[in-house]
């Protein structure tokens, strides 16, 4: 896959560059161990949330609504699925990393997606983006063997369980849509909703 930079004209379509001073907020994450193997998520770190910018983006990026700051890091090379919400996403990197990107408006039928239709954009340490609602995203991918760090800014409660049943098969926490790849039998097995087509893009390294 080409790999773009959140800085070239093609990332206008799922999302813009803020300017946000990251530096508080990129030392505390640094300071959270990166696992062996895997990816970790937490929806809400209390660390995260004592600092201004949480503030910051809670005023200027959700209009005042509550915000949670949260942290997805560790290690990852493929797509494996796609997600998206009903508000916008901040983004931080606090390591360099890449994003796996496609449009909502492509899904067909409620739940099938050509993955041809995904582009990749390296979004790098510091830089900081907003992810529209529409925008497909999912886990980032690791650009170093060190694994990858990506600070996740949402409406609260978003990406937490679900404590309701839901008609909505694409529904996996709340506030969360997901559909995996056909061929991710593990999220699938978890219950989440198949229908990616097309490669399951896998990137090692750049």
């Amino acid at each position: 896959m080409k790999i773009y930079s959140v800085n070239d004209a093609e990332f206008k379509q799922f999302g813009r560059v803020i300017n946000l001073d990251a530096d508080e907020l990129i030392k505390t994450a640094e300071k959270i161990p990166v696992p062996d193997s895997g990816a970790s998520y937490k929806a809400s770190v209390e660390e995260f949330e004592k600092l201004a910018i949480k503030d910051t983006i809670k005023d200027n990026y959700f209009g005042g609504m509550p915000t949670q700051i949260g942290y997805c890091w560790g290690h990852s090379n493929q797509m494996n699925a796609l997600e998206w919400h009903t508000c916008s996403e901040i983004n931080i990197g606090i390591t360099d990393l890449i994003l796996l990107l496609g449009d909502v408006r492509d899904i067909e039928d409620g739940n099938k997606y050509n993955s041809d239709n995904v582009k990749a954009f390296k979004l790098k340490k510091g830089e900081a983006i907003e992810v529209y609602a529409t925008t497909l995203h999912y886990c980032p991918i690791e650009v170093s063997e060190d694994g990858f760090g990506c600070i996740v800014g949402l409406l609260e409660g978003t990406n937490t369980a679900l404590d309701t049943s839901v008609e909505d098969k694409r529904i996996f926490a709340k506030n969360k849509w997901l559909i995996a790849h056909n061929d991710n039998k593990a999220l699938i097995d978890r219950g989440a909703c198949a229908g990616i087509y097309g490669p399951n893009h896998k990137i090692c390294g750049e």
